[in-house]
């Protein structure tokens, strides 16, 4: 379902081709244990997962599985990702939204909300989930495809200070575990890490694509990623 029509942020949505090599990307199980990880935080979850950002689905339809009561809404701003979403799982639904305008969720209904390298806003987190609710927010660490170099954004080394000081306000945090690896990825796999992501609008300034077409041999890459779950006060 889409609720925003024309009023989609210029320049925010995710694109077909983006979406695309995110689809094949995940498929491919190079992020499966960041996807378990947040399926063993949310297990159980109750009866309302919102996964605000969801992208293709391919996050909360994992938590789902581990929460076989539970039902998921996908939020997200693009489209043409939300339309994967909406079939990931069964007991998914998908509307598209920009996260930061008030969504269209009633307060207190949600269990759990997820929350997967996307915006992050705390007013809203804290007004759908219930009292004790839990939130689950997974971001990389500054060591996350570090091998790629200016091939991927580099990662704020205070974001998980930042992190904690934009949701204090209304959670308390209660966890915080370290999903660390080094996946190893073929050509393929890092032209659509790197075509996935907010690079892809930028390909075409310096030498990006270039040294994309230019990959011969599987590489060495860290996957990292933080996983932190907080309460609702």
């Amino acid at each position: 379902m889409n609720l925003l029509h024309a009023r989609i942020p210029a320049g925010t949505a995710d694109t077909a081709p983006m979406v695309a090599a995110r689809a094949d990307f995940l498929a491919s199980g190079a992020y499966r244990p960041l996807a378990d990880e947040l399926a063993r935080v949310c297990e159980g979850a109750g009866d309302l997962v919102i996964d605000a950002g969801a992208g293709t689905g391919y996050y909360l339809a994992h938590v789902l599985e581990a929460a076989p009561a539970a039902f998921g809404l996908a939020l997200d701003v693009s489209a043409v990702a939300l339309r994967r979403a909406a079939r990931a799982h069964t007991r998914l639904g998908a509307a598209v939204w920009n996260l930061w305008e008030p969504w269209p969720v009633g307060d207190e209904v949600a269990s759990a909300v997820l929350n997967v390298f996307a915006p992050r806003n705390g007013p809203e987190f804290h007004r759908v989930l219930r009292p004790g609710g839990l939130l689950t927010v997974a971001a990389p660490t500054p060591d996350h495809l570090r091998e790629l170099g200016d091939l991927v954004l580099s990662v704020d080394d205070r974001k998980e200070e930042r992190l904690d000081g934009t949701l204090g306000e209304y959670f308390a945090r209660t966890g915080r575990t370290e999903v660390h690896r080094t996946a190893r990825l073929t050509p393929r796999q890092i032209r659509q890490a790197v075509e996935m992501g907010p690079t892809a609008f930028h390909l075409d300034r310096g030498d990006r694509r270039a040294r994309l077409d230019a990959l011969a041999e599987p590489q060495a890459v860290t996957v990292s990623f933080t996983v932190s779950t907080y309460r609702r006060l």
